[in-house]
């Protein structure tokens, strides 16, 4: 402990940007996407230390929070304006078939068959006259483990 104490004594910038490295080989490692901004902030202040202002521990740990703060919040909502929430998550793959076109892989009887979509088999159930194996048809929603679909045009 009385070495880190001496380096920080004699030199604040190697502290702050270990610190920043560190957080960031953690980002990069696990991509949560919470730490970037922490390591930028790290980062910010070592370069105020290289520049020789001498703010002491206490004034350098509350720039290193307002910075991460601050970036945390302006990343937010650049990150809203960027990839606005109405677009569905690319992670949520159900939600992502609405709207898609799909392939009859299997004869509708009584409403319920199967369709091929975004690289797999579906349940389906449609509603009316029903198209032939092969033709098209568009998910208009999920019902349960099934996607309702309707006819194309």
């Amino acid at each position: 402990m009385d070495a880190l104490i001496d380096i920080y004594s004699s030199q604040p910038f190697w502290i702050w940007l270990a610190i920043g490295v560190v957080l960031l080989a953690i980002e990069a490692a696990l991509s949560t996407e919470w730490l970037l901004w922490p390591a930028v902030s790290a980062g910010i202040v070592a370069v105020l230390t290289a520049l020789g202002l001498r703010l002491g521990f206490p004034v350098e740990v509350g720039i290193f929070a307002a910075l991460t703060v601050l970036a945390t919040l302006l990343s937010r909502r650049l990150v809203q304006r960027v990839n606005p929430t109405d677009y569905p998550d690319i992670n949520a793959r159900d939600t992502r078939l609405i709207g898609q076109r799909a392939r009859v892989v299997q004869a509708f009887v009584d409403g319920r068959g199967r369709v091929f979509v975004s690289g797999s088999e579906w349940a389906a159930e449609i509603d009316g006259d029903a198209p032939p194996v092969g033709d098209s048809v568009i998910v208009d929603r999920l019902d349960g483990p099934a996607l309702k679909v309707r006819p194309v045009g």
